[in-house]
């Protein structure tokens, strides 16, 4: 989709699209669900896009502080715009946003991405009377402060304590040490006035590990900080120049007893505690999070893939045939390889995004009729498909900047910018190895049940009905039929689960405890739990070409992407498919055939297939990703605009370089 402005295309580009086997269109519907919300999608982006209140000079062209004062501006116009124009509705308020923000990160993210949801999931209807009509109306910004600065993801290490003063109903909340800071907290820094904190609940006697207490930080007239509260910005990171990430110090700072969030566990007024009737039901929020996640991850994957894939049609770069004109760079197979796979990968990603946060809402509506029972593996299958997008997502960022060349190193490029921010998702909200190890210990606990034949259900029926050695006399076996290739894929989940859960066993047989033992077999435990993972979305991917509402031309594409997923997947992880003969060496060499054939069969199709994208040239803010393919003019222009430009001698010169010039002169 171009931007507003239409400028004639490169001839290139315009060939590619002309010579495209589908109408790219058809593949937007299906990834946005329908023509009517594609259309509401456009006019949403426009709305933002033609706001002169939002327009700015390119972001690498502003300091930090002003990137973080564009970002509070920016974001108080996207919510009064929002409520002026009544834009509800999670899929209108997210399209709205990312082209209101075009890549850059909001201050206030983490107030409607966390401290809503655990005020609507963790709160009383008391407390939500009390604060979340204030959270919802802005009257209040909160953030949610757990990590500390010498623990993240390991949450029963984290120091930040909660004392329950009976005499006074209130708790005591404190910072002990200094690893007990809370650190890294978006909007901490200079933005919220309140926190969701997260502390070591203290009563009675006893510890009671992590519950979350409101916190107020700052005053609401001049926004100080209050008495006992030390707060600040962490300094610049390696992206996330617009969020005040921050930290947070509490010397014996009291709250009401109220402020702890009562719907699941409670404290009496004298100190009796009352524990949660499942303690799992605190996972809804880092659910939904992880949801998001996933799907910001496929998003960032297909601006990457959109902005390589269509410079290697116009990048024209040495020749094939000595004397004939130089080729497009996507002709080359090794520029191919690079892309295509990732491509596949895109849409591989974007469909799973979907099943996740339609099984988020269907099980949050389950949760509130009383039904837990899909919740352990849904938490599972959210922590592993967080590590497992993310993780491919940040290196395919990366390969898609480099398959640029050289221009792919510059900010105009949008690469350098989309990998910093994006690359953060692999230790966010969860670091990758630990959520691999979360998944792990869940489908190892499915193992064991399957054993004893209890019956499983969902994303781990598999494991139930699957052989875990290999299945003799099958023949040569046909890897571009789309059911070969999910039983390969749950065969080898199901046997890496099998080998991580006896690995386990032996362990404990040998006289290890329980933790050492977990610790010995960590390797094959993040490896079952990524192989679990890429069978699901295999198999999600297949379901889709099957039952998607598309013309024949567009499930053709779709089935060639699915088959170049899971080809390449074999390829990658072959010793898994080889290790126990499920294939031969005789079948991965007919992968490695048909991995070339597929290769060419995408060619033709590659830019109608990041079109389907449906990016604006705002939104994608790439000069080499551009829709019209005048990439060489524009690269120009961005690159007059920088700041050092403004004059033709910089005042360094007068200031050092001339004097040090004069000096050497009088050498001479």
């Amino acid at each position: 989709m171009s931007s507003a402005k239409r400028t004639k295309t490169n001839p290139d580009l315009q060939k590619e699209r002309d010579g495209a086997s589908f109408n790219p269109f058809s593949l937007t519907c299906l990834l946005h669900g329908g023509e009517e919300n594609v259309e509401r999608k456009r006019e949403l982006e426009r709305l933002a896009l033609d706001d002169p209140e939002l327009q700015h000079e390119h972001l690498s062209f502003l300091s930090r502080d002003e990137r973080y004062t564009l970002g509070l501006k920016k974001t108080i116009r996207f919510l009064n715009k929002c409520w002026e124009l009544d834009i509800t509705g999670i899929q209108d308020v997210n399209t709205y946003r990312r082209a209101v923000f075009l890549g850059m990160l909001e201050p206030l993210s983490v107030h409607y991405g966390m401290f809503l949801p655990t005020l609507l999931s963790q709160a009383t209807e008391a407390q939500q009377e009390k604060w979340l009509s204030q959270a919802l109306n802005y009257a209040i910004i909160g953030t949610y402060a757990q990590t500390e600065m010498g623990h993240g993801t390991f949450l029963r290490g984290l120091e930040t304590t909660a004392t329950y003063d009976p005499k006074t109903e209130e708790f005591v909340l404190h910072s002990p040490t200094l690893s007990s800071a809370k650190w890294w907290p978006g909007g901490l820094g200079k933005s919220s006035n309140h926190a969701l904190v997260l502390a070591q609940l203290y009563t009675q006697g006893q510890c009671y590990g992590m519950h979350p207490f409101i916190v107020q930080l700052r005053s609401t007239e001049d926004h100080t900080p209050l008495p006992g509260i030390t707060i600040g910005d962490i300094g610049p990171k390696f992206g996330f120049d617009e969020v005040d990430n921050g930290f947070l110090m509490m010397d014996h700072v009291r709250i009401p007893r109220e402020n702890m969030l009562m719907k699941h566990s409670q404290v009496l007024p004298d100190g009796t505690y009352i524990k949660p009737a499942n303690s799992k039901l605190a996972y809804g929020t880092m659910m939904l999070v992880r949801s998001y996640i996933v799907s910001d991850a496929a998003q960032s994957l297909c601006r990457a893939c959109t902005i390589a894939v269509r410079y290697s049609c116009v990048r024209r770069q040495s020749e094939i045939k000595p004397g004939e004109p130089e080729p497009q760079v996507l002709d080359y197979q090794t520029q191919q390889y690079k892309l295509f796979p990732l491509l596949s990968a895109a849409y591989a990603f974007y469909l799973a995004s979907h099943y996740m946060m339609n099984t988020y809402f269907q099980l949050s509506g389950n949760i509130s009729q009383g039904d837990l029972s899909q919740l352990p593996e849904i938490h599972a299958l959210s922590a592993g498909l967080k590590a497992f997008t993310t993780q491919v997502m940040s290196s395919g960022i990366d390969t898609c900047r480099m398959a640029c060349g050289g221009h792919g190193y510059s900010q105009a490029s949008g690469l350098p910018l989309l990998f910093a921010n994006a690359t953060a998702g692999c230790t966010y909200e969860g670091e990758n190895t630990v959520m691999f190890l979360q998944t792990a210990r869940y489908l190892v606990k499915c193992y064991g049940a399957s054993r004893t034949n209890e019956k499983l259900s969902g994303t781990v029926a598999y494991l139930s009905r699957v052989q875990t050695a290999a299945v003799a006399g099958k023949g040569t076996r046909n890897l571009l039929d789309l059911e070969e290739l999910v039983g390969a894929y749950q065969h080898r989940a199901a046997r890496l689960v099998g080998m991580a859960a006896n690995q386990l066993q032996a362990q404990a047989k040998a006289g290890k405890s329980p933790e050492d033992a977990w610790n010995s077999c960590s390797v094959q435990l993040v490896k079952c739990a990524q192989a679990h993972c890429h069978f699901f979305v295999v198999r999600n991917f297949v379901d889709t070409v099957r039952t998607a509402d598309v013309d024949d031309a567009s499930r053709a594409v779709l089935n060639t992407l699915c088959q170049l997923y899971a080809i390449h997947g074999i390829i990658e992880n072959s010793g898994d498919f080889l290790e126990d003969t499920y294939l031969t060496g005789q079948e991965l060499q007919q992968a490695n055939s048909h991995l070339a054939s597929l290769l060419a069969k995408v060619r033709p199709d590659a830019v109608a297939l990041v079109d389907a994208f449906d990016f604006t040239d705002e939104i994608l803010q790439s000069v080499l990703g551009r829709y019209d393919g005048n990439v060489y003019e524009n690269l120009y222009e961005w690159a007059k605009k920088s700041p050092l430009n403004k004059s033709q001698v910089h005042e360094s010169y007068h200031k050092y370089l001339r004097p040090f010039l004069q000096q050497n002169r009088a050498k001479l």
